[in-house]
């Protein structure tokens, strides 16, 4: 099921909501039917690459790049692409 954003254009609550096609959504605030599709927001590119770095330097830790350089683990460690 996808995931989507809404507007309830009673309340003016936006959500977000599991729904397959055939489903309506339901407001969770105010429990209406009138709700509006939305355009999904986009993640800041910043927060992206820390989430990126963050799980290299997990896997690094975990033993993940062990088959790669010292050259090239540094690289994927500082967030470079290889």
């Amino acid at each position: 099921m996808p995931m989507f954003d809404f507007h309830c254009s009673q309340c003016a609550n936006d959500f977000e909501q599991l729904v397959r096609a055939s489903t309506v959504p339901t407001c969770p605030q105010c429990g209406s039917t009138t709700v509006d599709k939305t355009l999904s927001r986009i993640a800041p590119a910043g927060k992206i690459e820390a989430i990126r770095i963050s799980n290299r330097k997990a896997a690094d830790a975990q033993g993940h790049f062990n088959h790669y350089t010292p050259g090239e683990r540094a690289k994927l460690l500082k967030g470079k692409r290889v």
